[in-house]
């Protein structure tokens, strides 16, 4: 262990313990207890020092003082959570070592914006097509918690979009520009005209080089929400938005061309040519949206019916492909509440509701003659259909106790049929059979400031479209939905100076996905027996000064946040080779995060991020590893007022201020060594917001 290692666990551990509120709403009013502090996260508002789940709250704060326009440094603060960029705009999420079968975008969690899912039916999450100005908050729930979201083993994200919230009046536009020709430019209004009228507004355009080669990134992003209270109690809201992304993908170096020239794109290995000769990129144009009905019926009633939509174009030239892909999602979620009369010894709620969604996709894939389609390959096309039930109770006993019993049955079916080279006139059908999801929880408030926590629940992930068919172009009916059992146990403490969360949970994984390439880069997925998760998340919030009008800090808070992952894979062999008792392949075993928050006089403030990732299994044979490394970021901000409701801030600032050479997104398990995806070097940001 050198020593910054070694100095930054000496700090995370006189902090510690976890509930990564990071936005610190209990640290913004100095009066809060942890029992008042209300969050929204089982379909209903609840006190957080009651929830059952462990839980990661990013607010605005936390999205605007992270470095860049990208959600990747907020979410990388939340313990259990790991997000990582291959290039610009090439993201990958992972909630509690998901990331095994994440090598594009998001598998094995489920994310909702606003009340509608973003992942469809067929699996796909198209988190990249979001921009991060958009967004007013996230809250993640970490574990399975399918009993009210469907199918998922890693846990579930819920954003809430900018102008969702309460209803505020402004004005704002920023422009930021960056090294590697970095730039982004963003505009939305928040305007209510009448009081049964608002509506929100947002654009934004964002485009990058990258810092290696063929790494080119653009997004052009129009969203909106538009909100009818057409009578007291009842609201009608319209949330969608349109985004037109492209970026370039360089491919994985081995360790060799990655040390020799980080900045390259896959160079051409045997009759498959290089990235950069075949443009590999993706474009992906997505329209999202939905209407969602929200009514108190009474004072213990509430209904909300949500209706919704999406359709995507999306076009890969890839090493040995040209792909295109049609796709489009229908569906429906309602869900009732009702509250029993309120009582201090004893009082309860029950919720229930279902979710459907319909997907079809038409996947043809052609010859890449250096970045233009070609001869037609092969096609496909491709009907998910997915729909489940859910149910949930609680029991509040005293406001002390408060118990948890939910689950959900969950159906999925699959249909196909090859178009080219064979045309088939009917579909071959797959039906899964209907899996149940249960949940059990409890948490217990010892006071104001404490409560303890645990649950057991189940969770179901299925394969998704991009897993049965994946970039080889061929149909795997043999894989197999993965399932397992997390239990879990934890403790909150919140007061006005300090706040602690902490949580001990072990999932055991039956049939987990994991990801294969064949030589030309393609890859296929395979069931691989068991995997161990044993994990533990810690995390402090510490207001170290409070709203001060006096002295040279004003404001400073600092928060330190722990992951320590064992996860280790069980009863799995393949090619008759013995993976079992090996580390979980791209799951770092440590990482530590630890931000400083400080204010100054005349409207400066400095925002600090230091985050340290231990060293990655990058095969299931654990023979190759990447390195740990330390990754720190800074903000310094001005904020100005130019009149009653006008205010200016300028920004500067810095990505990787160690300058280490590092890879923030491995490619796992790649064939021919080829791992690696080296990150930018030190880096820099400037920019301003305007806000009327």
């Amino acid at each position: 262990m050198n020593y910054l290692t070694g100095l930054c666990l000496g700090i995370s551990f006189t902090v510690i313990f976890t509930l990564n509120t990071q936005g610190q709403q209990l640290a913004r009013d100095s009066n809060t207890t942890l029992s008042e502090v209300i969050v929204k996260a089982h379909l209903s508002e609840q006190p957080l020092g009651r929830l059952t789940t462990s839980v990661g709250l990013i607010d605005s704060s936390l999205l605007s003082n992270s470095f860049g326009s990208t959600l990747l440094p907020a979410l990388n603060s939340i313990p259990g959570v790991r997000m990582e960029e291959r290039s610009p705009g090439s993201y990958r999420l992972s909630i509690r070592g998901s990331l095994l079968r994440s090598p594009f975008g998001v598998r094995n969690v489920k994310v909702y914006f606003d009340e509608i899912p973003l992942t469809d039916a067929g699996g796909n999450t198209y988190l990249n097509s979001v921009d991060a100005s958009g967004m007013s908050s996230i809250n993640i729930l970490k574990g399975p918690d399918g009993s009210l979201f469907g199918a998922n083993s890693g846990g579930v994200v819920q954003i809430n979009p900018y102008g969702t919230g309460k209803n505020t009046e402004e004005i704002s536009f920023g422009v930021s520009k960056g090294s590697f020709n970095a730039t982004n430019q963003q505009f939305s209004v928040n305007h209510t005209p009448s009081d049964q009228y608002s509506f929100s507004f947002n654009q934004s355009v964002q485009d990058a080089d990258g810092y290696r080669e063929n790494s080119a990134m653009k997004r052009h992003f129009l969203q909106t929400v538009q909100r009818w209270n057409y009578s007291p109690n009842r609201e009608l809201r319209l949330v969608g938005f349109y985004s037109d992304l492209q970026y370039r993908t360089p491919g994985g170096l081995t360790e060799k061309q990655y040390e020799a020239d980080p900045k390259a794109a896959r160079p051409p290995a045997g009759p498959n040519p290089g990235a950069l000769e075949q443009q590999a990129g993706i474009f992906n144009k997505t329209i999202f949206g939905g209407l969602v009905h929200d009514i108190q019926v009474n004072s213990k009633l509430k209904h909300v019916f949500t209706v919704f939509g999406s359709q995507t174009d999306f076009t890969n030239p890839f090493i040995t492909n040209y792909e295109i892909r049609d796709e489009k999602n229908l569906g429906f979620r309602t869900y009732f509440n009702y509250f029993s009369s309120s009582n201090a010894d004893l009082s309860w709620q029950i919720n229930g509701g279902m979710e459907l969604q319909n997907g079809k996709s038409s996947i043809l894939n052609y010859d890449n003659n250096r970045g233009v389609k070609g001869n037609e390959q092969t096609s496909h096309e491709l009907k998910n259909g997915q729909h489940f039930y859910f149910t949930r109770l609680t029991i509040d006993i005293q406001k002390r106790l408060y118990i948890e019993a939910a689950t959900s049955l969950n159906y999925n079916h699959f249909k196909f049929k090859e178009q080219y080279p064979i045309k088939e006139n009917e579909f071959n059908n797959t039906k899964a059979n209907p899996e149940w999801m249960p949940r059990l929880a409890f948490s217990y408030l010892l006071n104001s400031a404490m409560s303890l926590r645990a649950s057991a629940g189940r969770g179901y992930s299925t394969p998704t479209n991009a897993e049965i068919r994946s970039s080889d172009n061929l149909i795997n009916m043999d894989l197999q939905a993965e399932t397992g059992w997390n239990y879990e146990a934890g403790m909150r403490f919140g007061n006005q100076i300090v706040q602690l969360d902490a949580s001990l949970f072990q999932y055991k994984l039956k049939d987990a996905i994991v990801r294969r390439s064949r030589e030309s880069g393609a890859e296929y997925f395979i069931n691989a027996g068991g995997v161990d998760q044993l994990g533990l998340e810690v995390s402090a919030n510490v207001q170290l000064i409070q709203n001060r009008n006096f002295g040279f800090i004003k404001q400073a808070s600092i928060s330190s946040n722990l992951t320590l992952s064992k996860f280790k894979f069980a009863n799995y062999e393949a090619k008759g080779i013995d993976f079992s008792g090996n580390k979980l392949t791209g799951v770092p075993s440590t990482s530590i995060i630890n931000l400083l928050s400080t204010s100054f006089p005349n409207g400066i403030g400095f925002f600090l991020t230091h985050h340290y990732t231990s060293t990655i299994p990058l095969n299931d044979a654990n023979t190759v590893y990447s390195k740990a490394y330390h990754l720190v970021q800074s903000k310094i901000s001005w904020n100005k007022p130019l009149s009653e409701k006008t205010r200016l801030q300028v920004f500067v600032g810095a990505d990787n201020l160690l300058n280490e050479k590092y890879s923030l997104g491995n490619d796992i398990n790649a064939f021919g060594g080829r791992y690696f995806n080296a990150a930018p070097t030190r880096n820099y940001l400037l920019g301003f917001n305007i806000t009327i």
